[in-house]
């Protein structure tokens, strides 16, 4: 039995493996949203994550803020800093997945960051926060699955999901051991590059993912590049969902209050569910 099988027994099915079943057996593509926790203020976010959900999104990514932010492009890098600047960090990040879990249960939630602030909190305290605060997978984007061993342990023992990341510069090595640990689902980087770039080939983007499709034990979302339901739809064509970062930070970040933001992220995903639905 694979190590990815043993992993995915070990965590059972969570919200994340559930929501993507119920999609599948519904014949639809999953929508995920990313934005930054604490941006455009702290008081916004639980509004905006259920904002997005009314909208149609089957997961939401969360942002954890961090000082050196490497993948990402300008836009998200600025929201980052705005939302250190307002003093978030992980235990506030945690409190407003709390807040979330008050009245939702249902919806799966990524945090998406770096590896740092794992090591700095202790692996073990990390991943049991985090389960308790109702996290159903983490992404760190600076973990080499060479080195996720002891992570994806730690996670595994309280139900987390390590998602893992692939991209088009990913050797073939590296991706077989990739997919045969895979949890939750794959997220697929469309083009070599930062968050917010526009310089997406979708045929080559299609033929990756359809091959990785074949290979993977979990669903294969795509990210980078998704701006507008034109190029959601174009790319779930392909895919078992998109992600969609950067335009939407680029949206929120212009909010003058709560209400305002909330309105913004339902405003801004409509149209890209309609699009995938369509």
């Amino acid at each position: 039995m694979g190590e990815g099988i043993i992993s995915r027994l070990r965590i059972q099915m969570n919200r994340i493996d559930q929501r993507f079943a119920s999609l599948k057996a519904r014949g639809c593509k999953a929508l995920i949203p990313f934005f930054t926790a604490g941006d455009p203020s702290t008081a916004a976010t639980v509004p905006v994550m259920h904002a997005l959900v009314a909208a149609g999104a089957d997961t939401i990514e969360l942002g954890v803020p961090f000082s050196d932010p490497m993948a990402d492009g300008p836009t998200i890098q600025r929201s980052s800093e705005r939302a250190l600047a307002r003093g978030v960090n992980t235990a506030q990040v945690l409190a407003m997945v709390r807040a979330f879990r008050a009245t939702d249960a249902d919806t799966p939630v990524v945090l998406m960051g770096y590896l740092n602030p794992v090591v700095i909190r202790g692996i073990e305290s990390y991943a049991r926060e985090a389960s308790e605060a109702g996290v159903d997978g983490v992404l760190l984007v600076d973990l080499p699955p060479e080195e996720a061993g002891d992570i994806r342990a730690a996670f595994n023992a309280h139900g987390l999901a390590l998602i893992a990341l692939a991209a088009p510069t990913t050797s073939e090595a590296r991706l077989a051991r990739i997919v045969s640990a895979v949890q939750g689902y794959l997220y697929y980087v469309s083009f070599a590059g930062v968050t917010g770039a526009n310089r997406l080939d979708a045929e080559a983007v299609r033929e990756r993912v359809t091959a990785l499709r074949a290979a993977s034990i979990a669903p294969v979302v795509v990210g980078f590049g998704v701006r507008d339901g034109t190029t959601a739809k174009a790319l779930a064509s392909c895919a078992d969902g998109v992600v969609v970062g950067s335009a939407l930070v680029e949206a929120l970040a212009v909010a003058t209050d709560v209400e305002d933001a909330a309105r913004r992220a339902r405003e801004f995903l409509d149209s890209l569910r309609a699009a995938l639905d369509g």
